[in-house]
């Protein structure tokens, strides 16, 4: 879509933009300052306790960013953020809460009034998440923004970012379709968000009656996590038990650039957003193509250098530290592998006992 399309419909539009400091929104937010700096309004909401302390946070976690660089050298730094203050209004609030739990009822009163756009980018992307915050975050969350696009006088579209796949048991060829609330991509399975709401208020209850300090109730609540959503490998690597993968070094990957898919997101809001109170409902899948694509040797790289930059930290307190997972493609070259480097270590272990 012509850059100018861009330019032309975000001018003189309110938007609003929910986990404002996270990877995506720190992009689109970059994006629509640089190319349309006529927006009337950017309304982020960040977790914060007031208006204050959300905008010391997006001042530190997204303006202070290398992201801004082209921007602040374009128009200079005093530009920036002469536009920044009077374009960008970060708002303390949780997606959580009904109403996001914001607290001024003035800025709120403004955003119902206001808003023409509304891209829900909220979520907590942590492979070992307590199970009762993802649950709050990712699923209800979602219902939050749409009870409060609701109450919006002039909101146009509703933008929701996910992820473009997930696990399933399913085989063949698998239709796209919009899914009723409670079907899942397992067979003979039904997904209840009260059943599930359940689960994490009565595991919370068997916490406290026991006593349990709030570091026990976040591990007990992460470890509910991983065995209800988690992607094992990733985990198990990131936590130094699993050394090696299976896998073709060669198989191309899924994974797309993330300037790419804002702009597919802006994409779709020119397409959809003149259709005034209509209730029509599209999906969009952004995923990588045939040329230049990633692959799991790629993937072994970026995990090895992700996991020493960022290690994680064990219950006693020490890091956690990784090496270059090896990639076997074949049964034949692990079994090597293992008798080459794990044989020799058991004999000795064994000699010894």
């Amino acid at each position: 879509m012509e850059s100018y399309k861009i330019q032309q419909f975000l001018e003189g539009k309110t938007i609003f933009i929910t986990g404002a400091t996270g990877f995506l929104a720190k992009i689109l937010v970059e994006k629509i300052l640089r190319v349309q700096p006529n927006v009337k309004k950017l309304y982020l909401l960040l977790r914060a306790s007031d208006t204050k302390s959300a905008k010391k946070r997006f001042h530190e976690e997204v303006m202070q960013i290398e992201l801004f660089k082209v921007l602040r050298e374009k128009i200079g730094a005093k530009n920036l953020n002469s536009l920044v203050e009077e374009k960008v209004f970060p708002v303390a609030g949780d997606i959580s809460y009904e109403d996001f739990g914001i607290e001024n009822s003035e800025i709120k009163d403004e955003m119902f009034k206001e808003i023409d756009i509304i891209i829900n980018s909220a979520a907590t992307t942590r492979f070992d998440e307590r199970y009762d915050i993802a649950m709050n975050i990712n699923v209800l969350g979602a219902v939050n923004v749409l009870m409060f696009a609701k109450r919006c006088e002039k909101v146009k579209i509703i933008v929701h970012v996910s992820t473009a796949y997930v696990c399933g048991e399913g085989e063949g060829v698998i239709p796209e379709k919009s899914f009723i609330l409670g079907e899942t991509l397992n067979k003979n399975s039904y997904l209840d968000i009260d059943m599930e709401r359940k689960v994490i208020e009565d595991k919370l209850k068997e916490l406290e009656a026991q006593n349990f300090t709030s570091k026990e109730v976040t591990i007990a609540m992460k470890d509910l996590g991983i065995q209800r959503t988690v992607d094992s490998f990733i985990l198990g690597y990131g936590k130094g038990i699993l050394n090696f993968c299976f896998g073709d070094p060669n198989t191309k990957i899924d994974a797309i650039p993330g300037d790419m898919v804002v702009n597919s997101i802006l994409a779709a809001i020119i397409a959809h957003g003149n259709q005034y109170y209509s209730s029509q409902e599209s999906i969009y899948h952004i995923s990588s193509s045939k040329k230049n694509p990633l692959k799991s040797c790629d993937i072994q790289l970026f995990l090895f250098h992700y996991f020493t930059k960022n290690p994680w930290i064990n219950k006693d307190g020490n890091i956690i530290k990784v090496g270059m997972p090896p990639l076997f493609s074949s049964m034949d070259s692990f079994q090597k592998y293992i008798s080459t480097y794990y044989w020799p270590l058991l004999k000795v272990f064994f000699s010894s006992i």
